[in-house]
């Protein structure tokens, strides 16, 4: 039986804007970054942005 490699993950931590959502969220997937996962920032105008994605080597 062949064993798959192992994926190795790094992550991103990021803000986002509100007013901008789309645009931040599309310059991120286009370096190849993965959203895992949008909450609420400091204040009602920020979010925080958790992204992944494979560690190439």
């Amino acid at each position: 039986m062949t064993q798959s490699p192992i994926t190795r993950w790094e992550y991103l931590t990021a803000p986002v804007l509100v007013h901008n959502t789309k645009a931040i969220l599309d310059n991120f997937g286009s370096d190849g970054w993965e959203l895992i996962q949008v909450v609420p920032g400091m204040n009602p105008e920020n979010l925080v942005a958790y992204f992944k994605r494979p560690v190439q080597g």
